[in-house]
C-alpha cells in the first residue's frame, strides 16, 4: 500500500487533538510528516509531536517536504494566508475553517487554484451528522434548510453577541443571531464553520437560515439540521462535548479530519 504524506497547518486545540489522536491511533495508509505552527509555538510543538514529524513555521518549508494532503486547522486567517498556495502547489487541501468560503472572492480564488492544480478542496463534515442525507435531498429538490447551533454562554465570549447580551448573566435559552449562513460565518468565524458546511452541502450561503443560541443549561455544543425536500424531510441533532482547549468548538471536530482521510463519504469537495 502506498503511504500518503500528510501536512498539518495549526497547533491550537484542534491541531493538538489531531496530533495526539494520530500518535495513539495512526491513520492507515497515511503518515503525518510535517506541522506548520506559529513562530512562538515551534519549541512547544517539537517537544510534543513525534520525532519523525517535521515542525516548521513557514508554508514553503512545509510544502518542500512534498505532502500529498495538507490539513488546515488554524482558522480563517490561515485559509486566506495559505490555502491558495497549497492548491497552486498541486496539493490536496482538507479544510476545517469552512466559514472562510463565505467570502465569494476567496471561494473563487480557491476554486480556480484547485482546478489549475488538478486537486480538490475537501471539507470534512466536522461535528455534525446528516450531510450525506442533505446531499441526497439536494439532488431530489431541496427547498429549505435551517441550521441551529446551541452552546453555553461562555462559548460566545469574544463574539459580536457580547455587544448585545450580558452572556454570563443569561438565565434562559437566548437566540443571539438569526440570519443567513453567509452572515453567520462572517460575524462568528470561530463558531459557525458547521453552518458553512451545511450551506455548502445544501442550498448555499444565502438560502441557508442559521440560528445561534446561548443556553446556560447547555453542557456542550448541539448542532441541529432541519431540511425539507420535495419528497422527504431531514432532521438531525448532534450533541457533543466542547473541546477542553477551546469551548467554541467540539471535541469531535478534529476526529472528523482523521475519518475524512480514510472515508470519502464523510467529506464534501470542490475544485
Amino acid at each position: 500500500m502506498q503511504v500518503k504524506r500528510v501536512g498539518l497547518i495549526g497547533f491550537g486545540a484542534i491541531g493538538k487533538s489531531i496530533v495526539d489522536t494520530w500518535s495513539r491511533a495512526p491513520v492507515t495508509g497515511h503518515r503525518l510528516t510535517a506541522l506548520l505552527v506559529r513562530e512562538h509555538q515551534v519549541a512547544e510543538a517539537k517537544a510534543l509531536v513525534p520525532r519523525d514529524v517535521a515542525v516548521t513555521s513557514g508554508i514553503d518549508e512545509l510544502l518542500a517536504l512534498a505532502p500529498e494532503i495538507v490539513i488546515e486547522a488554524a482558522g480563517h486567517a490561515a485559509v486566506v494566508q495559505h490555502a491558495e498556495r497549497v492548491l497552486c502547489h498541486e496539493t490536496r487541501l482538507l479544510m476545517l475553517s469552512v466559514g472562510g468560503l463565505a467570502d465569494p472572492s476567496l471561494y473563487t480564488r480557491l476554486e480556480q487554484a484547485a482546478c489549475a492544480g488538478g486537486v480538490q478542496v475537501v471539507l470534512p463534515v466536522g461535528a455534525i451528522a446528516g450531510i450525506d442525507g442533505l446531499l441526497a435531498l439536494r439532488r431530489a429538490g431541496l427547498r429549505r434548510v435551517r441550521y441551529s447551533s446551541t452552546k453555553p454562554p461562555k462559548s460566545w465570549l469574544g463574539t459580536p453577541a457580547e455587544q448585545d447580551f450580558d452572556l454570563l448573566a443569561l438565565a434562559s435559552r437566548t437566540v443571539i443571531f438569526e440570519g443567513t449562513a453567509r452572515d453567520a460565518a462572517r460575524c462568528y468565524p470561530k463558531n459557525a464553520n458547521l453552518a458553512a458546511t451545511v450551506a455548502m452541502a445544501g442550498l448555499g450561503f444565502e438560502q441557508t437560515t442559521v440560528q445561534l443560541i446561548a443556553d446556560p443549561d447547555a453542557t456542550g455544543n448541539v448542532g441541529h439540521i432541519d431540511a425539507e425536500g420535495d419528497f422527504s424531510r431531514l432532521e438531525v441533532t448532534v450533541s457533543s462535548r466542547s473541546s477542553s482547549g477551546n469551548p467554541k468548538t467540539s471535541r469531535i471536530t478534529g476526529m472528523s479530519v482523521l475519518s475524512a482521510l480514510t472515508n470519502e463519504a464523510s467529506v464534501i469537495s470542490f475544485g
